[in-house]
């Protein structure tokens, strides 16, 4: 039986794009931007991954190129044979993912702070954080701060850290981050040539911009990055209006 991810479409436009949310949300992570997009110019389908959101009981392996099929999948049951990719943080790995298993059906990709197809380095200290993030939300709630430049306040790290429980189950949340982060499939996409805007907060320690322009900016040809001078890791949240003004400018022309 094929498998259709849980999903809801905004807006009527014929210009397509599949949302990928990152580790911490289910779709709503996109809740903050939509009341500014375009939707005569755009159709948006927000989507749940596996053990997330209205897909909390859909069983998987749990892994970026499991996401990746599930997306094609969906765009096929859509009737969508072209549409651009927009991630969020996991859902960026996702994104190139995606690429690394049919690249021509996809027209562009927006990323806000998207973990490349290379994963993430992490330190000791910072892995047993991140790790330990399934069963605690204290930890949870400390990486949301780090990510963020230890710039909010503490009423939003709750609401995020609350939110993050409710939308995933705690075997999903800890087999995506073996996969998201440590994971390396980047041989497979290096010299594709599909548009990628690749956004970095710069008060996010880890996909800052460097990071970025080592990574995704070094393998696409065509990528280029924009830095948000008051975002962190959570750029939707953080800078709405100006996070979807950059991602329909770049969608329009690509």
């Amino acid at each position: 039986m094929v498998t259709v991810l849980p999903h809801e479409i905004h807006g009527e436009g014929p210009q397509r794009v599949i949302a990928l949310h990152g580790w911490f949300s289910d779709r709503s992570a996109f809740r903050s931007i939509r009341p500014y997009l375009d939707t005569t110019r755009f159709s948006y389908a927000f989507v749940d991954f596996r053990g997330y959101g209205a897909a909390r009981d859909l069983d998987g392996e749990f892994t970026m190129a499991e996401a990746a099929a599930d997306v094609l999948t969906l765009a096929g049951h859509l009737g969508w044979s072209e549409f651009a990719l927009l991630g969020h943080s996991m859902g960026g790995k996702v994104a190139a993912a995606v690429l690394a298993a049919d690249t021509s059906r996809v027209t562009s990709v927006a990323g806000i702070s998207p973990v490349p197809a290379s994963g993430v380095p992490f330190d000791d200290q910072s892995w047993q954080l991140f790790e330990g993030a399934a069963e605690n939300p204290a930890n949870r709630r400390a990486i949301i701060d780090l990510t963020t430049g230890n710039r909010h306040s503490g009423f939003w790290l709750d609401a995020m850290v609350r939110h993050s429980l409710d939308c995933s189950t705690v075997p999903a949340f800890a087999a995506y981050l073996q996969d998201w982060a440590r994971h390396d499939f980047h041989e497979s996409i290096v010299g594709d040539a599909t548009p990628v805007l690749a956004i970095a907060g710069e008060h996010d320690p880890a996909l800052n911009g460097d990071a970025l322009r080592n990574t995704w900016l070094q393998w696409h040809p065509n990528a280029r990055l924009e830095v948000f001078s008051n975002a962190g890791h959570y750029a939707a949240d953080e800078t709405p209006l100006a996070l979807v003004s950059a991602v329909e400018s770049f969608l329009t022309t690509n």
